[in-house]
Order: structure tokens, then sequence, then C-alpha cells
């Protein structure tokens, strides 16, 4: 991986360093290292992807916000994959956003869409509230030959970044911290019109000695009376790398006119940060209407024949909401 350092106050390794770049780039994500405090990260920035796959929709903008919160915590994780694969990320819950589903295909494609009722919507709904209880669950499908690897986590009335800590704590034991962001800008152009933008940082405690990323035990719920729990204390390393992610406002993880290279200088230019190369991400569905068809003949033929209607069988991808129209004979379903 080619690394670029940014410029820093110290330098032990004796590489050059530069200054920040202060140009601002979109629909990227950039992956960067503290070597001092042993933390990776991945920094997200998405423009006009993200506006593309919820301009998809006409969703009320509390619901097109938690899906782009989805769609940027997809990007996070999805772009660890080091192989031809997908991530899925899918919620199901029982409040007014009851499913949202993303998919990353490596190396950058990205595709949403979220279902909800607009009759248990009120104005004022966090993100917490639009999402209610439910599950998340974290899919790697490593193709058709290979075994898939998922992970649930229950969402118990808290938002997507409280999930993902949740996630990694339980199921893949790493120290971590998500940041997640998403807002309008009004842009110009053929007339004034709102665009979506978001962005998300991921920060990770990977040291060398796995024994100081030991996280304390998780408490069992059923321990007795004058039980003393685990008392691991966390390195401090890692508490300094969740005070300092901690301090990242929202405005500065979509500010247009702030570059990611210094948003983490802000952070950690005392402690000295090094970027490596960016990867794209873009929005684009993975539907077709050789897919569609595919799908149609998988039904039984009975099914299909139900779907005629006024002389055609008419599918709409719920991700991108292209219409593929066939007429019977195509679709198979003349009676």
């Amino acid at each position: 991986m080619t690394e670029f350092p940014i410029y820093s106050r110290s330098d032990p390794d004796g590489t050059t360093a530069r200054a920040p770049s202060a140009v601002p780039v979109d629909d990227v994500v950039l992956p960067f290292e503290v070597s001092a405090l042993d933390l990776r990260g991945r920094l997200v920035r998405l423009g006009p992807a993200l506006d593309d796959i919820l301009g998809k929709h006409n969703y009320p903008a509390p619901v097109a916000k938690l899906l782009g919160e989805a769609i940027i915590l997809t990007a996070l994780l999805g772009s660890s994959l080091k192989f031809d694969g997908r991530f899925i990320l899918q919620t199901q819950t029982d409040g007014p956003v009851s499913l949202i589903v993303v998919d990353f295909a490596a190396p950058d494609r990205m595709r949403g869409y979220a279902r909800y009722d607009a009759a248990q919507l009120v104005a004022g709904q966090d993100s917490a509230a639009l999402l209610g209880r439910g599950h998340l669950a974290m899919t790697i499908d490593q193709g058709p030959d290979m075994n898939r690897y998922q992970g649930l986590v229950a969402l118990d009335g808290g938002t997507l970044e409280d999930a993902a800590h949740e996630y990694f704590l339980r199921s893949e034991q790493i120290p971590t911290r998500v940041r997640l962001a998403v807002g309008e800008e009004l842009r110009s152009g053929d007339g004034p019109r709102h665009a979506w933008r978001g962005g998300g940082m991921l920060l990770q405690f990977l040291p060398k000695a796995a024994g100081r990323a030991r996280m304390p035990d998780l408490d069992p719920g059923d321990a007795p009376d004058g039980h003393v729990g685990d008392t691991t204390t966390e390195d401090d390393a890692w508490v300094e790398g969740q005070s300092l992610i901690a301090t990242v406002e929202d405005v500065e993880l979509i500010d247009t006119d702030l570059s990611g290279e210094r948003l983490l200088y802000r952070l950690f230019h005392e402690r000295g940060v090094r970027v490596f190369a960016t990867r794209p991400a873009r929005a684009q569905c993975s539907c077709s209407r050789d897919a569609v068809a595919a799908m149609l003949a998988s039904f039984p033929r009975e099914d299909r024949v139900e779907m005629v209607e006024n002389g055609r069988v008419v599918v709409t991808c719920e991700f991108c909401s292209t219409v593929y129209a066939f007429t019977p004979q195509e679709a198979g379903a003349e009676d």
C-alpha cells in the first residue's frame, strides 16, 4: 500500500513528511495510521455517491439521513475487504424504519434502500427512535463457493454507532470507535437544490502485543450478589485514541471546505499521523435485465402468470428504482 506521511511534530522512523492536503475530495475512503498509539482507521467522505443513492427514492429527510448513516457505516466496514466479495448491512426492527439494506461490492460499488411506515413518522425523531428495537446483521459474502460469515447484534433503542460498537465488542473483540454524520447542503446550478453528503471515521486499537488490546469481560447478567466484575483497565494509548475521536464534530465530517487530511491532522498531529492512498467509493446498482429475468424464472409458472398486469410483468428494483417490463412470453407467464 502506498503511504503518504502527513507532517507531524515527531517522525521517529525518519520518513520524509509533507503538509496535509487542503483539497477536499468526495467519494473516497482514506486509510490512516497513528503508529505512536497503535491506532489504525479509515475516514470516509461521500458526496455525489451518497446523494445518488438517496435520490433514487423520495425518502422523508429523517429516513434519508438514517439510511445515509447506514451507507457511511457500510463503506467504513466494507472497504476493508481484501477480496472481490460483498459486505451487506441489514437492519430489521419494529421502528418506523423497519428495514435497511446496504450492499458494498468490493472494491468500490455501493447501493442501499430503506423500508418505512410513513404513519409512524413523528417530527423530531432521531435515528435511534426511527430504528426502534430489533437486530443488525453484518454479512460477508466471499462468493458462491465460499461460506458466508454473519454477525448479529441487537438494536435496543440505540443508534447505528452504538450497534457498531457493540458488534466489535462482542464479535470481533477489537477495541473500536465509530463516528457517523449525514447532512444536506444547498447546491446551485439549474436552480437551487438540496444534496446529501456524509462522512464517517472508524478508529481501531491494534497493538502488536495482543494483551494490550484486551477488553473487559462482558457482564454475564446472572452474577450473584457481591460479585466483583472484570477490573481490566484500558490501555492508555486506547484511552487517548477514544478521547480524540470523541472530539470530532458532525460538521467536520461533512464540511465541504475541510479536507480529510486536514481533519486527521487536527486530531492526531501531536502524535503523528500517516495516510495511505485513497480508495474510490461509488454508487452503482448490480441489477440488470438479465438478472431480473433469471429471478422471474426461479418462480413457479403459476406465480408468474399471476404477476401479469395490463399485459406485462413489471419488476422495480428496490435499490435503484429501475423499472424492468417483460411481455408474458418473455417472463414465461403465458396462459
